[in-house]
C-alpha cells in the first residue's frame, strides 16, 4: 500500500512540475482567437501530405487548405504538449528496407503554422495507424494495425525520436476469420494522470493496459493486463470522460459504444454499457464500420462517426454514472467520415470524408448537444485526422 501510495504522489507531483511552457501551452488552448487546423491524409492524386487551413473558433470559419509538409501517408498527428513539434505517422510496410512503417517528428514554424522534417524513425511493425504524446513529452506511442504491435519512441529535447526503446508484439486470435485471426493494433492513449497506456486491438477483441515510465519511454504489461470487449467487436478509438471516471470505446465491426468504469489506481476497465451508434433498431450491415469517439470537453456528450451510414452518432452523458444515451446521427454530407476533431472550445465539430474529399465544420449546441452544419466546408484530398494548436499572437 506505501508503495503503491509513493508511485501515486510521485506521479501526480510530475504533472505538477511540467516544463513551464507545458503549462502555458495547455492553459493558451482553450483561449486562442484562431487555431491551426492540421489534416493527415492518405497520399494519392489530390493530397500530398499534411495540410494546413485556420479555423476562427467566434464563427466556425475555416480557411482554404494549404500543404504543410510533403510525406506519405501520414495518415494519424500528434502534437507535442509544448506545441512546438508535430508527429505523424508514415502509414507504409517498408521503411528504409525494413517491414515497418515510420513516423515523422516535425518542427512547427509558430508564426504560420508550418512544418519542417526533424527526422524519421521506423514504427516497429507494418501500417502504423495511430500517434501519441504523452503528457511530460518525453515519449511517443505509435500502433502498428498490420504488425499488430505497438512501440515507444523516446522524443529528444528538440523534438527529434530516437528509436524504439520499448516494442510489444501482440499475440492471440478473436472470433472473425476475416478480420481477427492475428492481432491488429488500433490506438494508444494515456490515462489521465500520465501513469497507464491502453491500446486497442481490432484484431483481439480487447483493451490491452500498460504501466508508463515516461522518461525511459517504457512500457510494461499491468495488472490487470487487459479489458475484454464482446467477441467479434472490433475496438478501435479510446476516449476518457474529463473526469476520468469513465472511458469509451468504439468498435469498428459490431459499431457499438462500450462504456467503462475506471479504477484510477489500478489501472482497470470494467464494462457497464454497450450501446449502437446506428439509430434505433437498425441493424447493422455490410459496408458499415465505425472510427472515431470523442466526449465532448463539457462532459456531457460524446460522438462517434460511422463509415458507409456517414454519420456522427451523438449521444448524451450522464456525468453521475456515466451512462449513454442516445440524440441523433447527424450526416456528414459527405462519404466516409474517418476521424472528427471537436475544437477547444468544444463550439465546432469537423467532420473529415475521406470517401469524398472533404472537411465539413458542424456546430455544436451547447445545451442539447445536436449538430448542424455551419455552411463551411473545404476540400482535403482523402482525410483521415486533424489536430488543432492555438495561433500564436506574439
Amino acid at each position: 500500500m506505501k508503495t503503491r501510495l509513493l508511485l501515486n504522489l510521485l506521479a501526480a507531483t510530475a504533472l505538477l512540475f511540467q516544463p513551464r511552457v507545458v503549462q502555458a501551452a495547455a492553459k493558451s488552448a482553450t483561449e486562442a482567437k484562431e487555431y491551426f487546423v492540421y489534416v493527415g491524409t492518405y497520399t494519392g492524386a489530390k493530397s500530398k501530405g499534411i495540410y494546413l487551413a485556420r479555423l476562427d473558433p467566434a464563427t466556425g470559419k475555416l480557411t482554404a487548405p494549404e500543404l504543410a509538409a510533403e510525406t506519405k501517408n501520414p495518415t494519424f498527428l500528434a502534437i507535442h504538449p509544448s506545441q512546438r513539434f508535430l508527429y505523424a505517422v508514415g502509414e507504409i510496410n517498408d521503411f528504409n528496407g525494413k517491414k515497418a512503417g515510420a513516423v515523422s517528428a516535425f518542427a512547427i514554424e509558430p508564426k504560420t503554422g508550418r512544418l519542417t522534417l526533424l527526422n524519421q524513425a521506423a514504427s516497429g511493425g507494418p501500417g502504423p495507424c495511430h500517434v501519441n504524446v504523452e503528457k511530460t513529452g518525453k515519449c511517443l506511442l505509435v500502433a502498428n494495425y498490420m504488425g499488430g504491435s505497438i512501440a515507444a519512441l523516446p522524443i529528444k529535447p528538440d523534438g527529434s525520436l530516437s528509436e524504439a526503446s520499448t516494442f510489444i508484439q501482440h499475440t492471440g486470435s478473436s472470433v472473425n476469420p476475416s478480420r481477427q485471426k492475428e492481432p491488429h493494433a488500433h490506438s494508444v492513449n494515456f490515462s489521465p494522470d500520465n501513469r497507464f497506456v491502453f491500446a486497442a486491438d481490432l484484431g483481439l477483441d480487447k483493451m490491452l493496459v500498460y504501466r508508463l515510465d515516461p522518461a525511459k519511454a517504457v512500457i510494461v504489461a499491468n495488472d490487470p493486463p487487459f479489458a475484454k470487449l464482446a467477441p467479434g467487436s472490433g475496438p478501435r478509438h479510446f476516449a476518457f470522460h474529463p473526469s476520468g471516471r469513465f472511458a469509451y470505446v468504439i468498435s469498428e465491426m459490431a459499431c457499438t459504444i462500450t462504456a467503462f468504469s475506471y479504477d484510477a489506481q489500478k489501472g482497470e476497465l470494467k464494462e457497464f454499457q454497450s450501446i449502437s451508434t446506428l439509430p434505433p433498431g437498425e441493424a447493422v450491415k455490410s459496408g458499415y464500420s465505425t472510427a472515431e469517439v470523442q466526449v465532448h470537453p463539457s462532459g456531457r456528450f460524446l460522438y462517434g462517426s460511422n463509415r458507409g451510414h456517414d454519420t456522427i452518432a451523438a449521444f448524451a452523458l450522464d456525468e453521475r454514472t456515466g451512462r449513454l444515451s442516445y440524440i441523433e446521427n447527424q450526416p456528414t454530407q459527405g462519404k466516409t467520415p474517418r476521424n472528427f476533431a471537436i475544437d477547444p472550445t468544444g463550439a465546432w465539430l469537423l467532420a473529415e470524408n475521406q470517401g469524398s474529399d472533404s472537411v465539413v465544420v458542424f456546430r455544436i449546441d451547447e445545451k442539447n448537444g445536436r449538430l448542424a452544419a455551419a455552411g463551411q466546408t473545404i476540400e482535403v484530398g482523402a482525410p483521415v485526422c486533424i489536430k488543432f494548436l492555438p495561433v500564436a499572437t506574439r
